[in-house]
């Protein structure tokens, strides 16, 4: 069977370590395995081989353990739930790995990672190769997934305010974008975000909490919030100064999610700091796409 196109759903914050009421975005994700599809049309029956392999990587807190009973909490009811742990030795702990990571991590169909220290996770996931798994997992098409921490990890650059002042900090670089997390719940993350790409950093998408930007391929294919009124940003360099459009999140908790245009977004919806240029393409030339707690400090 060909591999699946990769996905990668980057959370601006939320999912079950923010939302404790609300499934929506986890859903969401669920929504996109294979596992997952053939649940919902009421193909697959209750047999545990078809249900969604879900594994948890939680290194950007640390592997915290309430993190980790908290992911089981929501994920094992109706999932083949698993976590891998780098600070501490799982053997003998349900649905803990240890042995032959990346056997395990590319037989997944979703991998979810937590939120944390983004910059600490990703030095401790290149010192166990686990950056080569995760890139050969995002090709054959396995789900990546996470807030936070989580969203910042796939990006070539990212805005990280964990311990300090914020900082860019270098992604994996499966999306040739950048990104900023928290917009609304930090308001001084979206100035620091403005001048960082000013100043150099590459254009990319800024999410609320409750937003989750889904990507197939490297191309935005659609916004979607958990909550009715939450957005995501394009933010990309313009004379000077950066220009933000704000890009139409669909309501997941509505009876029929909006579905209205997002290649020509209104006046309203297009702030800026500096003269906007063309809002239609974004600064790198790229056609503009389609869609246009737990430790939450990234």
């Amino acid at each position: 069977m060909p591999n699946a196109l990769p996905q990668i759903v980057a959370l601006g914050g939320g999912g079950f370590s923010m939302e404790r009421d609300s499934p929506l975005l986890d859903d969401y994700v669920l929504s996109l395995t294979r596992r997952g599809r053939l649940g919902n049309a009421g193909e697959a029956g209750d047999s545990r081989s078809e249900r969604p392999r879900v594994c948890f990587l939680p290194t950007a807190s640390g592997d915290a353990d309430h993190y980790v009973v908290r992911f089981y909490r929501r994920f094992a009811p109706d999932c083949e739930a698993s976590h891998v742990s780098l600070f501490r030795r799982d053997q003998g702990t349900a649905g803990g790995v240890e042995d032959d990571l990346a056997t395990h991590l590319l037989s997944q169909d979703l991998i979810y990672v937590g939120g944390g220290n983004v910059l600490s996770m990703l030095g401790t996931w290149r010192a166990h190769g686990l950056d080569a798994v995760l890139r050969k997992a995002w090709r054959r098409g396995i789900v990546l997934c996470g807030p936070s921490a989580g969203s910042l990890c796939w990006f070539d650059h990212a805005l990280s305010a964990f311990h300090g002042a914020p900082r860019m900090v270098r992604g994996l670089g499966f999306l040739p974008y950048s990104n900023c997390v928290h917009y609304d719940a930090e308001p001084a993350r979206r100035a620091e975000y403005h001048r960082f790409v000013a100043d150099g950093m590459r254009p990319g998408y800024a999410a609320e909490d409750g937003v989750a930007l889904h990507f197939r391929g490297t191309g935005l294919e659609r916004v979607v919030s958990s909550r009715p009124d939450g957005s995501a940003f394009l933010v990309e360099p313009c004379d000077g100064g950066v220009r933000e459009t704000r890009v139409h999140a669909d309501y997941l908790g509505g009876a029929e999610t909006e579905t209205r245009s997002r290649d020509q977004p209104s006046d309203a919806d297009t702030h800026q700091r500096e003269q906007p240029a063309d809002a239609t393409r974004p600064a790198d030339g790229n056609p503009r796409t389609r869609a246009a707690r737990e430790p939450v400090a990234a």
